[in-house]
């Protein structure tokens, strides 16, 4: 498969995802797999590039995305007016510019002109302050392409997708179905065989409560809602099992012995995998129609600027970004021509 166009959301300007992006691409071998093409300024750049002390770095400055060198980093030049940066604050300008990367960039893979999307880290609530219905990229994306949107995050290590989201600790228990359950075990477990090429996934099921419940001792959701689903899974062919209490779950054997992993919420799922996986992990919405992935930190507003941001979790982004689409395409090859397999 040839090269792949890789749209890059330059995210909150005043963090440190222009400064990743940099490094990243700073890096010409790159380009061998992909043609790069940042959503953002050269005014914003040269200032990020001027900070890090990278100014022997530049951008290839295009008009439109037909104008893209397939051997340079481009930069679609979005706003040519001065833009105040100012590293490590949340700023209503950078929170407004930031939405604006994101929206021409979807705008760009609804029309098929790059095939990929990487978005640098945001702030939130800065966004907010001007696009008020803006929750974050899976939702944003979710309502714009097809599909039901799931957050899986990838390493090595494990592979591991959320019953809950972004949503209250109090709320949580509510949302903890058969239903649910049953409909994120089947989306990681698509996922997994599509995009990373799994024909048999395993996958292991998280307990709620303390010790999954102890029997009922610590809570019901296990037996109410957990075990039957789990139960269910099995009967429809999908390998998933449980449930596992969640504090003891994370050791190198059981991690080693299954494909994917559904956590009930997002930080019962995510304190494990940030501890073991920080710098190179990635976060990937999959069950849409698109590939989109990004690197698991934030905006990092505490070191911006300075040139010590660790690239890594962003470069592995790009690399995932173009495995999925690799897999992927390759999946739906051999689905249209079942005689193929």
């Amino acid at each position: 498969m040839g090269k792949i166009k890789v749209g890059v959301s330059i995210g909150d300007l005043n963090g440190i995802g222009l400064e990743t992006i940099i490094k990243t691409f700073k890096d010409s071998r790159m380009m061998d797999f992909c043609t790069p093409i940042v959503f953002g300024s050269t005014k914003v750049a040269s200032i990020h590039r001027k900070a890090i002390g990278m100014q022997d770095f530049n951008f290839n400055i295009i008009r439109t995305i037909k104008d893209a060198n397939p051997k340079k980093v481009n930069m679609l030049n979005l706003w040519k007016d001065d833009i105040e940066i100012k590293f490590g604050e949340a700023t209503t300008s950078s929170g407004e510019l930031a939405f604006d990367s994101i929206k021409q960039a979807t705008d760009a893979l609804k029309n098929k002109d790059i095939d990929v999307l990487v978005t640098a880290p945001i702030n939130k609530a800065s966004i907010q302050e001007k696009v008020s219905s803006f929750i974050g990229h899976t939702e944003f994306l979710q309502g714009n392409f097809k599909g039901e949107a799931i957050m899986i995050m990838i390493s090595e290590v494990m592979k591991i997708a959320f019953v809950t989201g972004h949503i209250p600790l109090s709320a949580i228990k509510k949302s903890i179905t058969i239903e649910n359950i049953i409909l994120r075990t089947k989306q990681l477990n698509t996922s997994l065989i599509q995009d990373f090429g799994v024909r048999k996934p395993k996958i292991a099921v998280l307990g709620l409560n303390p010790h999954a419940g102890e029997e009922g001792l610590f809570g019901g959701e296990e037996n109410e809602s957990i075990i039957p689903a789990i139960k269910e899974l099995k009967e429809k062919g999908i390998l998933a099992f449980g449930p596992y209490p969640a504090d003891s779950f994370f050791t190198n054997k059981n991690l080693t012995q299954f494909d994917g992993i559904l956590s009930m919420y997002h930080d019962q799922g995510l304190t494990a995998f940030k501890t073991l996986s920080f710098s190179e992990g990635v976060n990937y919405t999959a069950g849409l129609n698109i590939i989109r992935t990004s690197p698991v930190h934030g905006t990092a507003y505490e070191i911006a600027g300075e040139g010590i941001a660790n690239s890594e979790s962003f470069r592995e982004a790009v690399f995932l970004a173009y495995n999925i689409y690799r897999k992927r395409k390759e999946f739906n090859e051999l689905n249209a021509n079942p005689l193929a397999i």
